[in-house]
Parts: C-alpha cells; sequence; structure tokens
C-alpha cells in the first residue's frame, strides 16, 4: 500500500466516498464518535456522508435523540450514537476525569461537592425536563453550588462531569440554544461491556472506519493510552488488517479494491471533521509546504482527492451564506468544477443561496 492509496482508502471508509448513509445515526454510529462542539460545522460533516441530507434532516435527528452530543473523550463534545454512550463513557471517561482532576482540584470540586451537584441536576431534570446551561446554572446557584460572581469554569467542570458520569446528555434545542437531560430518560437501559470488550469494540469501530491508522492515531482520537489502544487491537486483530509503510504500521478494516475516479472530488470540510481531527500524524493528507497555512486537524479546509488544498469560511446571513475560497494553488479547470459541485452541496445542505467573496490568497 502506499501513501495515496491510503488517502483513497480513508475516503471511502469514512464514506466521504462510495456509498452514502441514509441516516446521521447510521454515520454516528460507524464512525464511533464525531467530534461536535462547533454544532454547525458537525452536522454538515455529518451530512457529507449520507445521501444529501439537510440541515434540517441533522437538526431533527438530533431532537428526537438518534444523535446524542456528550463530553466522551479527549475531552471535548463529541456525537455518540444512543447504543453506544453507555459503555463508550465508561471505557473513556476514566481518561478525561484524570485530565480535568487539577481542575477539580482549582475548583473545589471534590467528592461531595459533586456528589451534590448531580443531585441537584438529576431534580432538575427529572420528569423529561430540558435545560440550557444557563437554567442548570440557576439550579446549582440555588443549592449554594455556583454564585453568580463566579466565573462560568466551576459550572463549566460540574456540567462536564455530569456528562462523563453518564447522568446527563443533550436534551432538544431550544431555539440556537443548546439543552441537556438526563441520560436515562433519552436511552433505554444497555447491556453493559466489560472493559476488554469496550477496548475491542472501540479499536476495531476507529480502524475499520477511520482506517488505515496508527496506534498513535487511536491513541490520539480515543485518549486511550497506547497500551490500551494495543490491547483493543489485539483482542479484535482477526477483524482488522495490517500493513507497513516506511517503518510506520497501519492499521484497518479489511481492505477493498478503489479505484480512484476519472475526475477530481472536492469536499469543504468544517472545523473538526473527522477526517482532519482523527489523527496524530497528517503527512497523507498535507503537503508540508502548506503546514503554515493551516492546522490540519481543526481548520475548515477544502480537500480535493483527499488532500488538503486549501480553506475557506462562510458568513452566515438571514437568505444567504457568503463564501470565501482560498485554494492554495491555482486549481485546474477540473478542479474548479469539482469545487463548484461541493460548493452546491453545501447550499443544498443549508436550503440557502451561495453568494462567493473574490478568493482570497491564504
Amino acid at each position: 500500500m502506499t501513501i495515496p492509496q491510503i488517502v483513497q482508502q480513508r475516503l471511502h471508509n469514512q464514506h466521504l466516498l462510495g456509498a452514502p448513509f441514509a441516516r446521521p445515526e447510521a454515520v454516528v454510529q460507524w464512525l464511533g464518535a464525531v467530534q461536535a462542539q462547533e454544532y454547525p460545522g458537525a452536522a454538515w460533516g455529518i451530512a457529507q456522508r449520507t445521501g444529501g441530507l439537510t440541515q434540517a434532516a441533522i437538526d431533527q435527528a438530533y431532537a428526537d435523540g438518534a444523535i446524542l452530543r456528550t463530553h466522551a473523550m479527549r475531552p471535548t463534545w463529541h456525537f455518540v450514537a444512543p447504543a453506544d454512550i453507555r459503555w463508550l463513557l465508561k471505557l473513556t471517561s476514566p481518561r478525561v476525569h484524570a485530565i480535568n482532576a487539577s481542575y477539580y482540584r482549582k475548583l473545589a470540586l471534590d467528592a461531595a461537592v459533586l456528589a451534590r451537584a448531580h443531585s441537584v441536576l438529576a431534580n432538575a431534570l427529572q420528569g423529561g425536563t430540558h435545560l440550557t446551561r444557563s437554567e442548570l446554572a440557576v439550579a446549582l446557584e440555588q443549592a449554594g453550588l455556583l454564585r453568580p460572581s463566579d466565573d462560568r469554569m466551576r459550572l463549566t467542570y460540574l456540567v462536564m462531569h455530569a456528562e462523563l458520569e453518564g447522568l446527563i446528555c443533550s436534551g432538544t434545542m431550544r431555539g440556537k440554544q443548546h439543552t441537556y437531560a438526563l441520560l436515562d430518560e433519552r436511552v433505554p437501559p444497555a447491556t453493559a461491556l466489560e472493559r476488554d470488550q469496550a477496548l475491542a469494540e472501540l479499536a476495531r469501530r476507529y480502524f475499520t472506519s477511520h482506517g488505515p491508522a496508527t496506534i498513535k492515531d487511536c491513541a490520539w482520537w480515543s485518549g486511550l493510552t497506547a497500551a490500551d489502544v494495543r490491547a483493543g487491537l489485539e483482542l479484535s486483530r482477526s477483524q482488522l488488517e495490517m500493513t507497513v509503510i516506511a517503518g510506520d504500521t497501519y492499521w484497518s478494516g479489511p481492505s477493498t479494491e478503489h479505484t480512484r475516479a476519472a475526475a477530481p472530488i472536492a469536499h469543504l470540510l468544517p472545523a473538526y471533521d473527522e477526517y482532519t481531527i482523527a489523527y496524530k500524524d497528517h503527512r497523507a493528507i498535507l503537503d508540508p509546504a502548506y503546514r503554515e497555512l493551516v492546522v490540519a486537524a481543526f481548520g475548515i479546509v477544502i480537500v480535493i482527492d483527499g488532500r488538503i488544498a486549501g480553506i475557506w469560511k462562510r458568513v452566515v446571513e438571514k437568505d444567504h451564506v457568503q463564501l470565501t475560497l482560498s485554494p492554495f494553488r491555482a486549481l485546474d479547470a477540473a478542479e474548479q468544477q469539482a469545487l463548484a459541485q461541493a460548493v452546491q452541496r453545501y447550499a443544498a445542505f443549508l436550503g440557502k443561496a451561495i453568494i462567493l467573496a473574490e478568493a482570497q490568497a491564504p
């Protein structure tokens, strides 16, 4: 296998090429988790892996609880499928708590305070109540766990701790505001996975959907240790394949031959898309000459045939969206056509007209 073949296989395994999914929850379950602190971008990332679903369709799946948003890994927000949320939290939350430990101490969030906060949040949300972060803050203030003069850091870690412990998760949207709900009221009970089972499932899911990838890539994505990833690999290796390129070992699901498309294919990827954020090493998709022009893991990027070829930005207005496209190099006619098609897909997703601003040099 060569680096270009890795790129092609990743595009197909991530379903940016090939057969699309029909539903948002199928995308999330296939990928294992989808980074989602920037909700509009994460929704667009999911839509690009489906057969043309719109923003409204993603929003409806989120409102219905078909996809959930919670702190699960690294730590940051992720979309997670209901069937996966409990075992994934049980596996990854101890690592996130360890990362957060210094903040817990700094904010005087000891075991007694956290237990009281959990009780307050459970009482406030019981009975199918969905509350915004500000409304949760009021409940915590009334219980003496938060002062109006406190900075929001204490609130952030009280709420995150409750997410990591599987007490709360995303509720329905209220306008443009996110809400929280009790996880047990959003998700039916499920059989728990033992830790070895969870490690094996996470490794299988990651390398099948994101591979070819390395152990370091998976450790970065999941927040687990390299030793944990190796243990998961060992338990699931009968379902995975290994290849070595220039001394680096890559793992993936059973390989399939993918013929490179005759015409270029472009994607407008959002910030934190799984195609960029889910890897520690970005050499396969980013020319070193452009490294200073984009933070590959986090950038809002133009991708052509699997390689980062520029950056883009948007300004959302009431009846249209203004896009500024900034390729790193001159695009040939076929690449320009592919980029125009990507813009059309984005317009269809938003249900709004697109106005292209004059291209800018990055």
